[in-house]
């Protein structure tokens, strides 16, 4: 008889998959003895949970799993994705106080950055858009800080080595060029902190002042 396998996950990965809330703030919950799994107060958010055998409580209500929800933003400069900052800057959680359930961002744009940005409660979906394993591409639309010669947007289409390894190629399209700036498209396929910004100094020494 073939064994049955189990649907084990951590505790505050099961909260956070239901769409309850982040994994931060599950790992509070479970802290604060807020959570229970088959009626006992578990406070280890590395706890493993069997999804179709253990029943999981927050506060007394029976966990279940939200309706998905998928939301495209707008983000405009001057916000940062994230739920809470220490320093007190507007996040993009200050432009949908409506939004209801917790939605987490697929994927960042930092602070000086706009464009769209996707926030679900969708977990596996944004795994598919984020992990460089599934290939999805994503483009941006650059305005570099001087006129790129065709030699530096070849650079940037053959990859550029980062302090965290090498890029993968990207398509690079001159879209065109106004006074001494070059405005451009680059799609890339990673998804790295601020990858379209980084460059090597030791391996593109006038790379760090294209944008």
């Amino acid at each position: 008889m073939k064994s049955r396998v189990r649907n084990l996950k951590t505790l505050d990965r099961v909260i956070s998959k239901a769409g309850l809330g982040s994994r931060t703030e599950a790992r509070k919950w479970i802290g604060a003895g807020q959570v229970r799994v088959n009626g006992k107060i578990i406070r280890t958010p590395d706890h493993w949970v069997d999804l179709d055998r253990d029943r999981v409580t927050v506060d007394g209500k029976p966990l279940l799993a939200r309706s998905r929800a998928y939301l495209l933003l707008y983000k405009p400069k001057g916000y940062i994705t994230t739920y809470k900052d220490p320093q007190g800057r507007p996040t993009v959680y200050d432009l949908i106080p409506d939004a209801g359930d917790y939605l987490f961002p697929v994927g960042r744009l930092d602070q000086d950055t706009s464009g769209l940005l996707i926030l679900t409660n969708d977990t596996q979906f944004a795994e598919k858009m984020t992990n460089p394993a599934h290939n999805v591409p994503k483009t941006y639309l650059v305005k570099s800080s001087i006129r790129l010669s065709d030699e530096q947007l070849d650079q940037l289409r053959s990859g550029v080595v980062l302090k965290d390894g090498p890029t993968r190629p990207a398509t690079v399209t001159r879209l065109r060029d106004s006074g001494n700036r070059t405005f451009l498209e680059i799609t890339i396929i990673e998804g790295r902190n601020r990858q379209v910004r980084r460059c090597s100094k030791s391996s593109a020494p006038r790379c760090s002042n294209w944008f």
